[in-house]
């Protein structure tokens, strides 16, 4: 019998449910449209996916994994930069956080340029600046810029702001839209930036992030490729929700691992948010399965020392899964999952920074200007 996919067994289910009649007749199943070349919305199997070789060394409280090819050891959860400039903690708690998570083990230092206003690379900057903290981290920021200047401008912000002189690893932000890689790569475009800046020393590594959709990943390092270019890093969501929908992690992950770029999981609990859906899945359940991936690293949000606990007891207490214990925890997941009500980084604007923002992107090449007709 053919197979049908999954737009076609709906609309039968559909048509059934309507008129409380089995299958179609074959002159109905007839005017259904031909199936779409690959079911990219919903795995066939949500637990066939990569899974980690191995689980890090453990030193302490936290375990340490290689990024990459960079030859970098870092500690395999990270601390998010997001959380660490809300407004709910002062500079001084937020401080004393970054201060006690390295002093504990955790050596990899997320931020962003645009981070509530610039408020969390300053705080890391204060936090980092003591007691030769900063020679303890592998530090990590992110530029939304997509021109050559608005990125070099945003990586010498960043560079004040953090008080450094480097910074080790530097990602292009929010690659959210197809047209994102051309204006990267393009002539003038941030790419020029990036790499001049490694040139100068300002930077030792080159990444992106992205959180909208797995295919605009694979545009992103396709016209890498087209280019000659290979990142270090990719940044991306990887949780229980995301191997049901949209998956990153099935198609994403698999190229990354091949090509031994570094593996940056976010969204393990989407701010909170997939959390909502109470799934039967302890937190700890969630990290571990982030963790169970191929990731170099897991950042979490860190806003206070109950969630500084829950990181490294996560690495502590992590033993990997095979993947009977994957199928068995996705199980879990699956009835919430399907639709990606939980996963508002992809199917809503609201972890959409720059959308919101376009400055910060920079405006059109000297290039697109000269070509661009003019819009009434």
């Amino acid at each position: 019998m053919e197979r049908r996919s999954f737009l076609q067994a709906a609309a039968l289910a559909a048509g059934a449910a309507a008129t409380g009649a089995g299958p179609l007749g074959s002159a109905q199943a007839a005017a259904l449209p031909p199936a779409l070349p690959g079911n990219f919305n919903r795995p066939a199997d949500p637990a066939d996916l990569p899974l980690v070789t191995d689980a890090g060394e453990l030193k302490g409280e936290m375990l340490y994994r290689t990024l990459g090819r960079t030859g970098e050891r870092v500690s395999a959860i990270g601390m998010g930069g997001f959380h660490i400039g809300k407004s709910v903690l002062t500079d001084d708690e937020s401080v004393r956080l970054i201060h006690k998570a390295i002093d504990r083990g955790i050596t990899f230092m997320d931020n962003c340029w645009d981070y509530n206003e610039g408020r969390s690379e300053l705080r890391m900057g204060v936090a980092l600046d003591q007691g030769g903290y900063r020679d303890k981290v592998f530090l990590m920021s992110k530029m939304d810029g997509r021109t050559k200047k608005e990125a070099a401008d945003q990586i010498d912000t960043s560079l004040k702001r953090l008080r450094t002189d480097h910074i080790d690893l530097v990602q292009h932000h929010e690659i959210l839209r197809y047209d994102d890689p051309d204006r990267v790569f393009a002539e003038d475009g941030a790419m020029e930036a990036f790499v001049e800046a490694k040139q100068a020393g300002k930077l030792r590594f080159i990444g992106f992030t992205g959180h909208k959709d797995p295919r605009i990943h694979l545009q992103m390092l396709e016209v890498a490729a087209g280019r000659g270019f290979h990142f270090d890093s990719v940044q991306m969501p990887l949780n229980v929700m995301d191997a049901h929908f949209r998956s990153f992690g099935h198609l994403v992950l698999p190229y990354l691992v091949a090509q031994g770029i570094g593996v940056l999981g976010m969204k393990t609990f989407g701010d909170g948010v997939i959390l909502k859906s109470d799934a039967p899945i302890k937190p700890l359940e969630y990290l571990h399965f982030s963790m169970n991936l191929p990731t170099s690293v897991v950042i979490t949000g860190i806003q206070n020392d109950r969630d500084l606990d829950q990181a490294f007891e996560a690495a502590k207490t992590f033993k990997p899964m095979d993947k009977a214990a994957v199928a068995e925890l996705l199980s879990r997941s699956r009835p919430y999952a399907l639709e990606g009500k939980y996963e508002l980084f992809k199917t809503s604007s609201t972890f959409d920074g720059t959308a919101k923002n376009n400055k910060w992107l920079g405006d059109d090449v000297a290039s697109v200007q000269k070509l661009a007709p003019t819009m009434e």
